[in-house]
């Protein structure tokens, strides 16, 4: 087999394939065999007709075009191999330009692929996170919230207010007739918590036990989703939440600790490591943003493409993928269709640009990714959807998405090689030092996620049963 290469701008190639026949001889043999199993030939079993029969029985075009459908792909596939400077991140767009029977076959295949990248210096990279500002004030309601776990509901003779406890009954109807899907009885709910609809919290405050009140919601879903229900909402009860009070014998039942103070000090260390926790998400994100502007990166239109359509198709697909509906929704938000297309176009080039510096850097920093880190992420996306992880790992090896898991894996600690090498400072000028909440250099840090939620957003396609494409050295969906 001959093959060239011939770069035709700076993110897309064009590869000439030629396959003398006699290396073909295998796929002639896989072609044959295929076709005496599809076709009955009387006097032959199935399965055993020979090559002359099928030749004449199907016509010989019937025979390259099986031949040429499992042989070309492979062969572009080995001529990709041999190229030590192509590495591809699309679907190639393939050409049979000659077809000597018996002689040899030409192909052509133009395909996208990583552009060179030179990144910045990392250690020349500077960022700036806020102070860590702890107020007291925080520290009271977390010991607040605290309390709140370990206190007792108690019945009150007067009318609910914001945060009590009250038990009720709902009904509603549409022009008249019931709706059975809002309609409940003895249902607890938290005044002022949201959530169950929309006006409930207004018609509740003021109620005292066995008193009612009638307003006008608009329903969510069901039959009459988007029209205007009259609900009527009972109170049947009303409850207070009383704290136990702040004291040592409230921070042994609810903590190791023996004493309040032992607690309060627990509370106010843990909020201090939540603050510098946020200074890493900061860190993070700052020199990302740093790293993508200072580098110049072509772009690859095919992956652009596909971002785009993927982001326009979930857009409107939470409107029954239709147009119209989706179009009504803009016109709501006072944006127009052009005004979101141009948006979303912005948002796919600043995606793809971020996954190809990532991956960029990844190399340069030659990062692994271990079989623990990868089990450890496909767990955790496994909880975030409600699955078991041996059936979450099922689904995105059906689709194709175990590579996508992989990169995202391996860009977050590209990403956190970047951190550690760049100088962080606080608004204050101090110095930062986070390298207690980055982790080992050789594993993938707990604290910061990846950068980009491309895998999460196609693992939920992947759990809705949409299948996304995707390899280990695809930055993008394909």
């Amino acid at each position: 087999m001959k093959s060239t290469v011939e770069h035709i701008g700076p993110t897309r190639v064009k590869l000439t394939v030629e396959v003398p026949f006699d290396e073909l001889k295998p796929d002639f043999d896989r072609a044959y065999k295929a076709l005496a199993k599809q076709v009955r030939i009387p006097g032959f079993r199935p399965g055993k007709a020979p090559a002359r029969i099928l030749d004449a029985r199907l016509g010989r075009g019937v025979v390259l075009d099986e031949v040429l459908n499992q042989a070309v792909p492979a062969k572009y596939s080995e001529a990709v191999a041999a190229a030590d400077d192509v590495k591809p991140i699309g679907q190639p767009e393939i050409e049979v330009t000659e077809l000597a029977d018996g002689d040899k076959v030409s192909f052509t295949a133009e395909v996208d692929v990583r552009p060179e990248i030179t990144l910045p210096e990392l250690d020349g990279v500077a960022v700036t996170v806020d102070d860590i500002e702890l107020d007291e004030s925080e520290v009271t309601e977390q010991l607040d919230q605290l309390r709140a776990r370990f206190g007792t509901l108690t019945g009150v003779e007067r009318a609910a207010a914001k945060d009590d406890f009250v038990q009720i009954d709902l009904s509603a109807s549409v022009d008249g007739k019931e709706v059975e899907e809002a309609t409940t009885t003895g249902y607890s709910y938290q005044v002022g918590q949201g959530g169950l609809i929309d006006g409930i919290d207004e018609a509740i405050e003021g109620l005292s036990a066995d008193e009612s009140t009638t307003f006008t919601s608009t329903l969510v879903a069901g039959e009459y989703a988007d029209k205007d229900a009259e609900v009527t909402v009972k109170v049947t009860a009303v409850k207070e939440r009383q704290l136990p009070e702040a004291d040592d014998e409230f921070a042994q039942l609810a903590s190791e600790f023996d004493t309040l103070d032992e607690l309060v000090a627990d509370l106010r260390e843990r909020l201090g490591r939540v603050k510098r926790m946020e200074q890493v998400t900061q860190a993070r994100d700052k020199v990302l943003e740093a790293i993508v502007d200072a580098t110049d990166v072509p772009l690859p239109e095919s992956v652009v493409k596909a971002e785009v359509d993927s982001r326009q198709h979930d857009a409107v697909h939470a409107f029954d993928h239709s147009d119209e509906q989706f179009d009504a929704y803009l016109e709501s938000q006072g944006k127009t269709r052009e005004e979101f297309d141009t948006e979303t176009r912005t948002e796919s080039e600043k995606s793809v640009k971020t996954r190809l510096v990532l991956d960029a850097l990844a190399d340069a920093e030659e990062v692994q990714v271990n079989d623990q880190e990868l089990t450890e992420r496909i767990v955790y996306q496994a909880q975030q959807y409600g699955m078991a992880p041996e059936q979450f790992v099922q689904r995105i090896q059906q689709a194709g998405q175990l590579g996508a898991i992989y990169s995202d894996v391996r860009r977050s600690k590209a990403l956190i090689t970047a951190v550690r090498a760049a100088t962080v400072t606080d608004a204050s000028g101090e110095a930062v030092d986070l390298s207690d909440l980055l982790g080992d250099e050789d594993e993938a840090p707990e604290v910061v996620e990846a950068p980009a939620a491309d895998t999460d957003a196609e693992a939920a396609d992947v759990v809705e049963g949409e299948v996304v494409e995707a390899s280990a050295d695809t930055p993008a969906k394909a």
